[in-house]
């Protein structure tokens, strides 16, 4: 009624107002604290939760057996850390095992929990083991070890359970019993065989590493090679993550995946080396480092497979997405296939297979998988999360995708189980035991059907990382639920038939793995460096000593380890020009300015220079007059001038050309090398031919001199017929005696002394002389 009174206008009396409000403030009071206090409860409760699931970080450092039979003990240890501000009193540290989980989604799922969930999280095992610590002060941590008979567990049937350790306590604010921090891992239960069959399962280990030698090699015999830094010689030293590699290897059922380009350089360091260091070479002292570990790895592989990868790793989807648009680029990775197989095998001596590619974490699309089978393999390692499958099980790795190709596609979850820091206990720990768990979850899909699993581990594991993948390979020993197969075994295993063989398009790749790919200049660089080298090595008369470390270097310009390092890539592609640009400019024509022509015809020389160790042959030396009508060459009086070049190493040669001048003044002429194909070789070389005319001065002087000559000859004549009348009329007053009292002859002019000397290889000073 009030209402209806206010809306047709009509005033309510102050009286009035002043009950309705009482009566409003009466009613809305109840209301208001009761939202105050439904307010107030959820923060209470979320800052009840956040003690509870932040305050105190638990770590596990070791579970022991990783994967226990039913007489076994399980140890776990790790540490406590109070993280909160308020210690914690009364904690204890206790066990909790929860029921098997459903499968690879169960595992993963309780992988990302965070925090404890009541409800979720078990119960403490009942009588189990418990560690207290009767106060924990802020930032303190303490260690702890459980042990408990896996008999008192209650595990059920075969497979994964989770594994909790909880600690539990009070705070000041909070004085009663809570969980206030929770670390999670798994326990793979199959204490006896599998009763079926087992998973195969194939673990590359990759032996690959940066790029490290420099194109740069010594003039000497031996081609003393130099290496960018030292890094690799702690590399394969003692506890060095390649020397980790090897040794943990070598124990390990796993196929070998190596990158040529490691061996070949690990070879040159077990001779004499050089290291740059700043503007300075100093020799390399780790001969002893290299030879014990190729020794060490040699054992190691023998009797064992060995997958060669293209020298220097290409990184096949850089290629694919840029290095095609420019001609010449897949031919590096021909060559650099071919080359694999040879290396590994004259350094190894065990022949490896080259029928396997590996594009960069195994993201594929058409365009990668063309190019990574273009130089002849016929199986590209891919990953399960680029070519996904939609089963309900793990399916077979290897599978048909069409033009005899085969995809081995390697698990993902597997493949990525050790990525990220493995320096620290705790996170090595629990790669290990999910490791072992999703291994075990894979099996028990269906133990009527065998399946092959492929596990491809990053490309260049840390230290760490090789340790925790080497532990979780040995937990597998006993073969249980696995056993190891090589990678040739698994590319012929059967695929299944409903496995996705379909390759995703180019527009599924992932956006961050083509961020870090190398761009379209870095092909235009290679192919560039490429045609120095072509043009250069035509004229060598040992060209070996110049293609193989420069075609090796053009190579490294393609490699994988490249990615997230552009700006290195870049410098290591400008020193391999800059350097190649610095050869190839050691032979080249010496500079003159002017050369003087005092007539009509004479030679003009020309020096080539040869700084070179090798001598170069295969060239032509052409000089081109500006007018060829004041000045032309040859015999025959040609506007072009050309001559053979062929100079030994550390050498100079004068190549002459026959100059005929037809008028006095300056002629500009221009002198270039050429290859005998015609391809011009350097910079031109410009110079002037300065022709005189024969003055009268000149002339006067020849024509007295031409006077003399014959004055001096009817001179000499008219002495010896005298002479020669004397000895008649001596002769005839005293027959068959000698004249003593003759006179003397005055002799023959004797020749002039030669006014040329040897070539010199300096280069001839300004205003030279031509000769005549």
């Amino acid at each position: 009624m009030a209402e209806a009174a206010d809306s047709q206008g009509m005033a309510p009396s102050p009286a009035r107002r002043w009950l309705r409000r009482t009566a409003a403030l009466l009613v809305g009071a109840p209301l208001f604290a009761g939202l105050l206090s439904a307010t107030a409860a959820p923060a209470a409760h979320a800052a009840e939760d956040a003690v509870g699931g932040q305050s105190v970080q638990v770590s596990l450092d070791s579970v022991a057996p990783k994967a226990p039979v039913k007489s076994d003990t399980l140890t776990i240890s790790g540490t406590v850390t109070n993280k909160g501000k308020q210690a914690v009193t009364g904690a204890h540290v206790g066990l909790r095992v929860g029921s098997k989980l459903s499968g690879r989604s169960g595992i993963d799922e309780t992988a990302g929990r965070t925090g404890y969930a009541p409800g979720t999280d078990a119960a403490e095992v009942a009588d189990g083991p418990t560690v207290k610590f009767a106060r924990l002060e802020a930032g303190v941590s303490q260690d702890f070890t459980l042990s408990v008979p896996v008999s008192k567990l209650g595990l059920g049937e075969d497979g994964v359970y989770p594994l909790g350790v909880s600690l539990s306590g009070q705070t000041p604010t909070q004085q009663y019993d809570q969980v206030l921090g929770i670390q999670r891992t798994f326990l793979p239960w199959q204490p006896d065989a599998v009763e079926g069959k087992k998973s195969q399962l194939t673990f590359l280990w990759p032996l690959i590493s940066s790029s490290h030698l420099t194109a740069q090699t010594g003039s000497d015999a031996q081609q003393t090679p130099v290496f960018a830094d030292d890094s690799l010689a702690r590399d394969i030293g003692p506890g060095g993550r390649l020397e980790q590699m090897v040794s943990l290897g070598k124990q390990l059922p796993i196929t070998w995946v190596i990158d040529p380009d490691l061996l070949a350089t690990v070879d040159a360091m077990t001779r004499n080396y050089k290291i740059k260091v700043g503007d300075s070479l100093v020799n390399g002292t780790s001969q002893d480092v290299a030879k014990a570990w190729l020794s060490s790895l040699e054992a190691a592989v023998q009797g064992e497979k060995v997958v060669a990868l293209p020298f220097a790793d290409p990184d096949l989807a850089s290629l694919a997405h840029h290095g095609r648009d420019v001609p010449g680029s897949l031919g590096h990775l021909q060559s650099a296939t071919e080359v694999a197989q040879k290396t590994i095998d004259t350094i190894l001596h065990v022949t490896p297979s080259v029928d396997y590619s590996w594009p960069v974490d195994g993201a594929v699309d058409p365009s990668i998988v063309d190019v990574a089978t273009s130089a002849g393999a016929h199986n590209v390692i891919a990953r399960g999360d680029s070519l996904r499958d939609t089963l309900a099980f793990s399916p077979t790795a290897t599978r048909p995708i069409g033009g005899g190709v085969n995809a081995i596609v390697a698990d993902a979850r597997l493949s990525t189980a050790f990525q990220g820091d493995m320096s620290m206990a705790d996170t090595s720990a629990l790669a290990e035991q999910r490791f072992l768990a999703q291994t075990l979850s894979i099996t028990l899909q269906d133990t009527d059907k065998q399946r092959s699993i492929v596990v491809a581990p990053q490309r260049m594991p840390s230290v760490s990382q090789a340790q925790t993948m080497a532990a979780a390979l040995h937990a597998l020993d006993p073969q249980r639920w696995t056993q190891p197969l090589d990678l040739s075994a698994a590319a012929t295993a059967k695929p299944d038939p409903l496995a996705a063989t379909k390759v995703p398009g180019a527009g599924a790749y992932p956006d961050a793995l083509r961020q870090q790919e190398l761009p379209l200049d870095a092909f235009q660089d290679m192919k560039n460096t490429q045609g120095t080298l072509d043009r250069f090595k035509v004229i060598l008369s040992a060209p070996d000593r110049v293609v193989t470390p420069f075609g090796n270097a053009i190579n490294r310009e393609m490699s994988t380890s490249w990615r997230g390092d552009s700006g290195g890539a870049q410098n290591y592609r400008a020193g391999v020009q800059l350097y190649l640009d610095g050869l190839a400019d050691q032979v080249h024509l010496i500079q003159k300015s002017t050369a003087t022509m005092s007539g009509r015809s004479a030679t003009i020389a020309v020096t080539v220079q040869n700084k070179l160790v090798q001598g170069v042959d295969h060239l032509v030396l052409r000089l081109q007059p500006k007018s060829p009508t004041r000045l032309q060459l040859g015999e025959d009086g040609d506007a072009i001038g050309e001559q053979p070049v062929k100079v030994d190493g550390d050498r100079s040669q004068s190549v002459k050309f026959t100059a005929i001048a037809n008028a006095n003044g300056p002629v500009p002429v221009t002198a270039r090398l050429y290859t005998e194909d015609g391809t011009p070789y350097g910079e031109p070389m410009e110079f002037t031919v300065q022709v005189s005319e024969i003055t009268p001065t000149v002339m006067l002087v020849i024509a007295g001199g031409v006077l003399l000559l014959v004055l001096a000859g009817i001179r000499m004549y008219t002495h010896r017929k005298r002479s020669m009348a004397r000895e008649e009329s001596d002769g005839d007053d005293s027959p068959g005696q000698s004249n003593g009292s003759a006179d003397a002859d005055p002799g023959q002019p004797s020749d002039p002394t030669p006014d040329t000397g040897p070539e010199s290889g300096d280069a001839p000073g300004p205003g030279e002389k031509v000769d005549h």
